[in-house]
């Protein structure tokens, strides 16, 4: 086989590899994300709803649009998320001090209380994960999917 045929051979078995981690690395996330909204349902909240809650927490005042960024969701999803914590009174919103047509929102003490139990169950399902890795597996993995994250133009993961 001549260096072309090699270099073929060797790009399909690369693409084929990639396409595989790919597809494993969407049915990690697929099952996780449903085995951590069953496992937080007795707590009354989706991870999509304490992602937000720990957003806020996190940046007290953001608007909509902000935590719709920062939570990977559309404005439309962080707005009926944004509703549902507000009725369950987990979060208060009010007007901007600054600009009175931005919506500002701020975690209560029983938003705050919600969230460290949540995180706690949370921690319970990371922990199933994470077992049998060690911590420079993941650190090693985390440095890698950095590497992917800035390799198709998206900030790198903390």
């Amino acid at each position: 086989m001549d260096g072309n045929g090699n270099n073929s051979a060797r790009q399909s078995r690369r693409r084929e590899t990639g396409r595989k981690t790919f597809r494993l690395m969407k049915r990690m996330m697929i099952h996780m994300r449903g085995h951590m909204d069953e496992h937080l349902k007795p707590q009354g909240v989706t991870l999509a709803q304490l992602i937000m809650l720990k957003e806020f927490s996190a940046a007290p005042g953001s608007s909509g649009a902000q935590l719709a960024r920062k939570c990977y969701v559309t404005p439309q999803t962080a707005q009926a998320l944004l509703k549902q914590l507000e009725g369950r009174e987990l979060i208060v919103r009010g007007k901007d001090k600054v600009n009175d047509r931005i919506v500002i929102a701020t975690v209560t003490a029983a938003g705050e209380r919600l969230l460290r139990r949540a995180e706690e169950d949370s921690f319970l399902v990371q922990d199933e994960l994470w077992k049998g890795i060690s911590e420079g597996e993941m650190a090693m993995l985390n440095e890698l999917l950095g590497r992917c994250l800035r390799n198709v133009g998206l900030e790198s993961a903390p």
